[in-house]
């Protein structure tokens, strides 16, 4: 077992736990699609500017924070997308919750990382997320 993967599967659900608090803000939940990306989104043909006329692949569409999503996790670098899609808040509790989603959706990489057999880059990910439990703690 890599150094770093110590106690990851233990440390998030503890963390969240004792903060349950703060996910608790989220009063009312929004339709995430879990999985939207360029390739899931279908463009209007021949419109002047990109019309998004369908979305596909929703197996993984959930209820909760739409900064949870994984179309805002993947636009976190790239300042354009929040021009569109409006600023997320910003609070220490927000920021908290950010941290958070970004656990989950590191977990989540790691899981299709394993499943692509790409062990070089699963093992890449534990220092991003002893990073990211180090600062949830």
């Amino acid at each position: 077992m890599h150094r770093a993967q110590r106690g990851l599967t233990s440390t998030a659900p503890a963390i969240a736990e004792r903060h349950r608090d703060v996910l608790d803000d989220i009063t009312e939940p929004r339709l995430l699609h879990g999985d939207l990306w360029t390739p899931n989104v279908l463009l209007s043909p021949g419109a002047p500017d990109p019309v998004i006329s369908g979305v596909l692949d929703h197996d993984r569409a959930s209820w909760g924070d739409p900064a949870a999503d994984w179309g805002p996790y993947l636009a976190t670098r790239r300042p354009a997308f929040w021009e569109g899609y409006g600023a997320p808040a910003d609070t220490p509790r927000s920021r908290w919750r950010a941290l958070i989603y970004r656990a989950r959706h590191l977990g989540a990489l790691r899981l299709e990382r394993h499943r692509l057999g790409k062990a070089d880059r699963v093992a890449a990910s534990y220092s991003e997320m002893c990073a990211v439990l180090g600062a949830l703690a």
